[in-house]
């Protein structure tokens, strides 16, 4: 047994060891974030928000496509982290919080490399091309949603692409045989759909609130 607990400080000692350390326009806002209330904790960690980055640009990824931008934070990440001319698709509901995203992209000089669409996220993917063209994918938005996401994704993401996944322990909830709302529920779906599923190649970490790592084969 080799895990233990992670605790504020060893998130933040890891961060400042790590080589993105978030700059400014971060913290204003992971601020204005927090200022949402409790909604803000589904903004991603700044060492989820460092592997990010590192898994972009280890596949040199170009074409890049983000299932739930909340207040942008993420987007950064993986904009960031994308080949010179790459791109990044962010699919939202939200103008509300997406318009924080807006303000911080471009005060991170990344607005030229992510576009955001304001509609239903499936609507968005089943627009895209049907061609392998995408490098990777980031899901993290509404958990019954998930499978549907995956659906539409995987055959658009390119051999040797990832398609990654937040929230897939849900805080430890998916392994408690008691939890069975609908996003427990709908996340278990999910989980049972990637690991059957022979397009591609998973590991799902024990990091965060659980990360699939998914490798398009």
């Amino acid at each position: 047994m080799r895990s233990f607990a992670i605790t504020d400080s060893i998130r933040s000692y890891a961060v400042a060891h790590g080589t993105w350390h978030p700059e400014p326009v971060v913290r204003e806002l992971q601020a204005e974030t927090a200022e949402l209330g409790d909604v803000a904790g589904m903004q991603i960690g700044d060492d989820q928000g460092q592997l990010l980055t590192m898994l972009t640009r280890l596949i040199g990824a170009r074409r890049a496509v983000e299932v739930g931008t909340f207040t942008g934070y993420s987007s950064m990440c993986i904009a960031r982290g994308l080949a010179d001319g790459g791109s990044l698709l962010c699919c939202d509901v939200s103008e509300e919080w997406t318009q924080m995203g807006r303000r911080a992209w471009a005060a991170a000089g990344l607005a030229d490399r992510i576009e955001l669409r304001i509609a239903p996220a499936l609507d968005t993917l089943r627009s895209l091309p049907a061609t392998a063209h995408i490098d990777l994918a980031f899901i993290d938005a509404d958990k019954p949603g998930y499978t549907a996401y995956w659906d539409e994704l995987v055959p658009r993401v390119r051999p040797g692409g990832l398609l990654l996944a937040d929230n897939v322990l849900w805080s430890g909830r998916i392994a408690d045989p008691e939890a069975t709302d609908e996003n427990t529920n709908a996340l278990r779906a999910f989980n049972d759909r990637v690991a059957s599923d022979e397009r591609v190649e998973a590991v799902v970490l024990t990091a965060f609130d659980g990360l699939t790592i998914a490798r398009r084969r």
